[in-house]
């Protein structure tokens, strides 16, 4: 199925009253050259244009429709639509599946009426084209004519709107709302605008994410046109997904997971409209940046000073200059300015474009991936912003004579008046508006880049079957760990006994100091089912009958000595990711420090390690006070054999979790020293 017709229209049928009525009138107020076919059962004019009665009463078949009636009218609406040929239609109607059975049921019948037809919706406002000016939108809106810009895809009409009234120099060639997204969904926008030679990167506002898999392939083929995206995801916490739920029968899914997914494919991720508005600048203008060599210009050493705090908890470094990079500067500055990175070139030459020009060609022209200059804009109604001139011509003249990457900051979001942003904009300058904002947008255009310079990830693993909690079974500790040890996860040497009288020559086959452990008890430690540093065969008989109300077997294995480190491995099932991995400080720590990382299957070593080694206790690894360095190599081999045993049991595993997993000195391994397994047989 082929948005193109719908998304690009020559021809627009306008079907309802009130809201119909306003899609008209936005459509002329854009400057729709097309032509536009109101339908109305009673009038006889919409906006002093012909009205026809019924949509069989058409010329032809429109390319685009909207549907602006009643849920259970849209639905015949829709299938005439259809059954006509039109290219796509948008059913503004709500009372779907957001509001309960009754509405699943109309959406079923609503999907089904539109046959082969491309729809938007139901329970949205629409698509603005400001490519090709064609506004199918039920209220006022912001946009304005431009030839080229960024794609905007929101779950949420108000957010939309909101997006079109920005003030910040955003040129936004496309805009949706998708509603319920029972045919239009994420992965087919994206798919859609990637294509479009006017579009030149692509921003989401996303509640959820229905379909992963699709997602993720969509995104992979938006870069291999070249085409960035970043996304603001919302629903972060509980009270958040709910609102999702009940307003869009969104699924929010896990926060963790999704910062998986962004990082998994190079989605830039925002946290905030602000950055979101501030990346699509970037990515607009320069695209994904190709790495964080951060430079910084700014006429204060407060602005210098703030920019240096925002930037220490980021990627970002601030590269010191070369000893002839400072020497070529120090050339075209004051004799008492002090040159470094951050750059305080204070206000000698402020009034001189010439001057400025020198120093900030030579400042920009080597080492940065970036570089901002810090300019805040006077009120446009109560000062002259004359004394400003000088700068900004400067740093335009240096952008053209060097063609460095650069961005204009202004440390509010009120410093950057919208015709200045436009204006720069023009002249390959990207006009950022206030500190944290720029920043974070800045990060999300370079963190697109670095998963851009690596091989295309292997695609996600598909869901699985559904598992019912009926059909599931909870392995004892002994069966999990050989179930795991077929993958290459290393166990400790082990026998099972069922009573005490088996001990004598079973520990044989052991090294002492062994534990014993009851099998089949929830919680082991809390009641008693487990006894440490058992050093002969005596003391584990008298462990075991100590335990014989808990249990009927009992594991013996040889306690993991010499312990450089403990890690948590857990595998968790999610409703729309499937099974996914879980890395974190293991023991006591995995709750106490909330030190954990997901990752989304299939993995590879890099990805793994790169997961180990930003744990905050990571530092536990590399010899912390003495301690012998890890065997993160056998570490990451344990993982990696976790999730191929996952893979191997995607539609049966719903939770496995091995701690700790204990890592040891380097070259001596690590071992599985406890798991817990279920899953359906």
């Amino acid at each position: 199925m082929s948005f193109a017709r719908f998304l690009q229209p020559k021809t627009i049928a306008v079907i309802g009253g009130r809201e119909a009525k306003e899609v008209v009138r936005q459509c002329k107020k854009s400057g729709f050259k097309g032509d536009i076919w109101p339908v109305h059962p009673k009038k006889d004019f919409v906006e002093e244009l012909k009205v026809y009665r019924s949509v069989e009463d058409l010329p032809h078949a429109p390319d685009a429709a909207y549907v602006a009636v009643n849920r259970q009218l849209s639905i015949s609406v829709i299938k005439a639509l259809a059954e006509q040929g039109a290219g796509g239609a948008i059913c503004y109607a709500t009372g779907f599946s957001e509001s309960g059975d009754e509405g699943r049921v109309l959406e079923q019948q609503l999907l089904e009426a539109s046959a082969d037809m491309p729809l938007l919706g139901p329970n949205c406002y629409g698509l603005i084209n400001n490519i090709e000016k064609a506004a199918l939108w039920p209220d006022q809106q912001g946009g304005e004519a431009i030839d080229s810009g960024v794609a905007i895809v929101t779950q949420s009409s108000n957010v939309a709107i909101n997006f079109t009234m920005q003030k910040r120099g955003l040129p936004v060639a496309y805009l949706v709302s998708l509603g319920n997204k029972l045919k239009f969904d994420l992965h087919h926008a994206i798919r859609e605008f990637a294509q479009l030679d006017s579009v030149t990167a692509i921003g989401l506002y996303i509640e959820g994410i229905s379909d992963p898999v699709a997602f993720e392939s969509a995104v992979q083929y938006a870069r291999t046109l070249g085409k960035p995206v970043v996304a603001l995801k919302s629903g972060r916490s509980d009270t958040a997904q709910k609102i999702a739920l009940s307003h869009t029968a969104s699924l929010a899914g896990s926060d963790d997971l999704i910062t998986a997914l962004f990082s998994r494919i190079g989605v830039g991720r925002a946290y905030s409209i602000d950055s979101l508005i501030e990346a699509l600048k970037i990515l607009h203008v320069h695209g994904p940046l190709s790495g964080y060599k951060l430079g910084v210009m700014a006429p204060s050493g407060g602005d210098a000073i703030l920019v240096a705090d925002e930037v220490e908890s980021t990627r970002f470094e601030l590269t010191p200059l070369s000893q002839l990079h400072h020497d070529n500067v120090t050339k075209t500055v004051h004799e008492l300015v002090t040159v470094s990175n951050p750059f305080d070139y204070q206000i000698f030459d402020w009034l001189n474009a010439e001057r400025l020009t020198a120093t900030y060609s030579t400042f920009v022209s080597e080492q940065f991936d970036i570089t901002i200059s810090i300019i805040d804009y006077p009120h446009e109604d109560r000062c002259s912003d004359s004394h400003w001139m000088p700068a900004e011509q400067a740093l335009i003249n240096s952008v053209e004579s060097t063609g460095a990457k650069v961005v204009m900051l202004s440390m509010t979001l009120d410093g950057m008046p919208e015709d200045k942003a436009k204006f720069l904009m023009s002249k390959g300058i990207v006009p950022l508006s206030g500190l944290s904002a720029g920043i974070e947008a800045l990060q999300a255009a370079a963190d697109i880049a670095q998963v851009w310079q690596n091989k295309v990830a292997a695609p996600l693993l598909p869901l699985g079957k559904t598992l019912s909690d009926e059909s599931l079974q909870l392995l004892d500790e002994a069966e999990a760990k050989q179930s795991l040890a077929k993958f290459n996860v290393s166990i400790p040497a082990h026998v099972i006994v069922s009573n005490a009288e088996e001990v004598s020559s079973a520990v044989k086959k052991l090294e002492f100091p062994v534990v014993a452990k009851g099998l089949g008890v929830a919680h082991k430690t809390e009641v008693g089912a487990v006894k440490l540093h058992l050093t002969s065969a005596e003391q584990v008989v008298s462990a075991i009958e100590s335990m014989s109300h808990l249990a009927e077997r009992f594991l013996i294995e040889e306690m993991v000595e010499d312990v450089v480190a403990e890690i948590i491995v857990g595998v968790v099932r999610d409703e729309q990711f499937g099974p996914y991995l879980v890395i974190g400080a293991g023991g006591i720590l995995v709750e106490l420090m909330r030190d954990s990382r997901s990752l989304l299957l299939p993995v590879n070593r890099q990805e793994i390690l790169t997961a180990l080694q930003s744990l905050r206790s990571a530092g536990l690894f590399y010899g912390f006070r003495g301690r012998p360095e890890a065997d993160l190599d056998a570490a990451v081999d344990t993982i990696l054999g976790v999730a191929n045993f996952v893979e191997e049991h995607r539609d049966n595993i719903v939770e496995l979790d091995i701690n700790p997993l204990i890592i040891k000195a380097r070259g001596q391994g690590a071992v599985a020293a406890d798991a817990l397994l279920r899953m359906a047989p």
